[in-house]
């Protein structure tokens, strides 16, 4: 479910019409998230780490509403829920796009994300279908053979896009504490510093909870 913003009325009309004129209205940020309490938790419980923080981080955004702001057609749109739209690498060095719905109960997100690793593991190509096109979702990638401090993303100029895109690196170590990179870049002319900040606060809050 969706509902339409009204713009005339909107007290972001302003911030909205200028970063839209901009042929890249898209801007980012590159931190870390403090990840030590998430990762023994997830090891103790025996589960994948990845899905553990895809969730947390999902979670997160859902809770800011600016993350679930959409372009489309002109008009600017705020979702209900919004989803995890991510690339899930092979085997074979390829990679394809993968869509999981958010769900309030891990354990639904983390066996629904199962399955989407098994349908890329077992089909070829980028897997760009009406699922990875969907405008409630964010784009997801993860780099996890190196720590960054910096990240760019190919752009399509001829398609407007406006789904935040997340991503994360390989976890590291400094002083006897574990930390991901993560890299948020968003709309301009949905979302500002003061959302990320949200956002990376909620997710850091989530990170350390020593339960899902």
């Amino acid at each position: 479910m969706k509902r339409e913003i009204d713009i005339e009325n909107w007290n972001r009309k302003e911030h909205f019409e200028f970063f839209t004129s901009y042929d890249d209205p898209f801007y980012g940020v590159v931190t870390e998230i403090d990840c030590s309490i998430a990762k023994k938790y997830a090891k103790i419980n025996g589960f994948s780490f990845f899905a553990f923080y895809l969730y947390k981080s999902l979670k997160a955004a859902n809770s800011v509403e600016e993350f679930r702001y959409r372009i489309e057609d002109g008009k600017v749109f705020c979702y209900d829920k919004i989803h995890a739209g991510s690339t899930i690498g092979r085997q074979d060095g390829t990679f394809g796009f993968s869509f999981v719905a958010y769900q309030e109960e891990f354990s639904v997100f983390l066996e629904d994300l199962k399955k989407e690793i098994d349908a890329v593991a077992n089909s070829t190509g980028i897997r760009f279908n009406e699922e990875a096109k969907r405008m409630d979702a964010i784009h997801y990638s993860t780099l996890p053979w190196n720590k960054f401090t910096g990240l760019t993303h190919a752009k399509n100029f001829k398609f407007k896009s406006s789904n935040p895109k997340i991503t994360f690196g390989k976890i590291f170590e400094r002083e006897g504490k574990w930390f991901l990179p993560i890299s948020v870049d968003v709309h301009h002319g949905l979302v500002d510093g003061l959302h990320i900040s949200r956002f990376l606060e909620k997710f850091q809050e989530l990170m350390n909870q020593e339960n899902i």
